[in-house]
């Protein structure tokens, strides 16, 4: 177990370091910040704008999940209490301000993660773009030594098995 804390930290080391220069570190700040809700209105004006009315039921799903999510990702945050990188690496800077105090899971790529299941089941074109959202969410969140990849993988498990289910169900019904 020390031996993967150990590599964990490593590699938050290794991909904070795409943030020394001024356009990583502006990159990473921007990305997170959208992750603190801002990026949800976002997706929502883009499902309107590719369905329509018809978008009422994804953005509906895409907000429950990301509703649920909140209200859980906390709870675990408490219990685990895993201490953020840059509290336990004094050569590591946070970039910005933290919500909590504990990194695990990540809030942002766990509510990122339940927000595009719905969106991409019904717009499974939109794949490969929610994968490279995710993708630099998670690189902005480590890069800002906020987290640690472990948590990054945490997050997106625990978002997408809530949100998999609870969507595909409600999205058979509707």
């Amino acid at each position: 177990m020390a031996r993967l804390l150990a590599a964990d930290l490593a590699a938050v080391r290794f991909i904070a370091r795409s943030a020394k220069p001024a356009v990583g570190r502006a990159f990473a700040i921007v990305i997170s910040k959208l992750g603190n809700g801002w990026l949800y209105p976002i997706l929502g004006a883009l499902i309107f704008g590719w369905l329509g009315s018809a978008g009422i039921q994804v953005a509906a799903l895409a907000g429950l999940n990301a509703v649920l999510l909140h209200c859980l990702f906390p709870l675990i945050k408490r219990r685990i209490g895993r201490p953020r990188p840059f509290r336990v690496d004094p050569h590591l800077r946070s970039l910005l301000a933290v919500l909590d105090e504990h990194s695990f899971p990540s809030g942002h790529t766990m509510t990122l993660s339940g927000v595009l299941v719905p969106i991409v089941l019904v717009l499974p074109a939109t794949a490969l773009s929610a994968v490279a959202l995710l993708c630099c969410m998670a690189w902005s969140r480590i890069a800002t030594a906020h987290h640690y990849p472990s948590d990054i993988f945490g997050g997106l498990f625990m978002g997408v098995v809530l949100a998999y289910p609870l969507s595909a169900c409600l999205l058979a019904v509707w």
